[in-house]
């Protein structure tokens, strides 16, 4: 099936716009002429992935909340899952997220339930989304399930929209030093090369001016050639599950990330277990599927060993205190909150925390980034001026 935009008018005259599923162009003008409308445009969606530079055709995270929250919404206004879908499908979706849309709806009528038509698209659903879904079908409470995953995927968009915010101005620092340097050593200093032609002792510095200049002259366009090699080459090998493992290891292991991380590990962990007690599952099945919210393979075989003593038998803070998500602070709250049974509020306190946290640490990072490019660009571009000063100055040194 193939999805078409279209553009139409109903009975009353009223301009009508949305999406449409037909197997070609003729079939959708004669759907859309059964729901009594008048088409004036109708066009092919263009193919998700059909190229590696088009835009647009992944279901993005801001998608993902979008549909979150809509369905919560229409499921709390009593609306059925499959008319729902139905419904925000003929909104103004793009492509990517009608297509998605499309292919559920599709098994829904099937007779497959929501949280099997979501996994079959495990690359936009996470593995606690699929299994929160699964827990609402047969507890029947998919609109706060649906409520709460829309609140945490905000939390996500928010963060990822504040932390390209930051970086913005910072990289267009680096981009403004990189074409400084490019410009300095292919336009100015060749031109300045002439002077010292007949100059027999050249001073060290000067020297090595004219020698990268030259170098980055002849050799400029491999320069870039291996540049952009290597970063094709690091994202194929992010991809890759040894390169995935290593670089796991490796983070945990480097000061300023490892805090990082884990702070993003214990955000997914706890706001997956907070869901998971609310939903009425049991402490140790919802550390094991909440386990497989977390990314990092170290810290999940981390949780994997304390889900077990759990199973076990074992008390949850020991247990879990063993790990790396849990301070001695973030122990304490498990203490209060075990010992109240009221362990759904202090997983969703701690996954407050821990965002709170983040947020800190990341517009820290944010801040001493930007005044770090601009001394990195100052200092080069300065240091190539200085360095053209002071061979100016030793040839009328030599001059005199």
């Amino acid at each position: 099936m193939t999805i078409f935009t279209y553009k139409a008018y109903d009975n009353s005259g009223g301009k009508v716009e949305g999406e449409i599923e037909a197997d070609n162009k003729t079939l959708a003008l004669v759907e859309l002429k059964k729901q009594n409308l008048l088409p004036t445009e109708v066009k092919q969606t263009t193919e998700t992935g059909a190229s590696i530079f088009s835009f647009g055709t992944k279901v993005s995270l801001a998608d993902l909340e979008f549909l979150t929250a809509e369905l919560s919404l229409l499921l709390e206004s009593g609306v059925r899952i499959d008319k729902g879908i139905d419904i925000i499908k003929k909104t103004k979706a793009k492509p990517a997220l009608a297509k998605l849309l499309g292919d559920i709806s599709s098994n829904l009528k099937k007779g497959k339930s929501l949280s099997e038509s979501v996994r079959d698209h495990g690359d936009i659903f996470d593995p606690l989304y699929c299994n929160l879904i699964e827990l609402g079908e047969a507890s029947g409470n998919l609109s706060e399930i649906f409520d709460g995953l829309a609140k945490d995927l905000k939390f996500r968009r928010d963060l990822q929209r504040k932390i390209i915010s930051s970086l913005a101005y910072p990289t267009v620092i680096f981009f403004v030093c990189i074409l400084s340097i490019f410009f300095i050593f292919n336009f100015i200093v060749p031109k300045m090369s002439a002077m010292f032609t007949d100059v027999a002792a050249l001073p060290w510095y000067t020297q090595i001016m004219l020698s990268t200049s030259a170098w980055m002259v002849e050799y400029q366009g491999f320069l870039i050639v291996g540049v952009i090699a290597a970063i094709f080459l690091l994202i194929s090998a992010s991809k890759q599950v040894a390169f995935i493992n290593w670089w796991q290891t490796v983070s945990l292991k480097i000061p300023f990330l490892k805090k990082a991380i884990i702070t993003v590990e214990r955000i997914r962990f706890n706001s997956g277990l907070a869901l998971m007690v609310k939903a009425g599952v049991q402490i140790d099945r919802a550390i094991g599927l909440s386990a497989g919210n977390i990314k990092n393979k170290i810290l999940q075989k981390e949780m994997d060993i304390a889900k077990a003593k759990v199973k076990s038998g074992s008390a949850l803070t020991p247990a879990l205190q063993q790990t790396s998500l849990y301070p001695a602070f973030f122990v304490s709250l498990l203490e209060v909150g075990e010992e109240s049974g009221n362990l759904e509020r202090v997983f969703d306190e701690i996954a407050n925390r821990s965002r709170q946290e983040f947020e800190s640490w990341t517009e820290r990072m944010t801040t001493l980034l930007e005044p770090l490019m601009i001394l990195f660009m100052g200092g080069f571009v300065g240091g190539v001026v200085v360095v053209m000063l002071m061979s100016m100055v030793s040839i009328n040194e030599m001059g005199i």
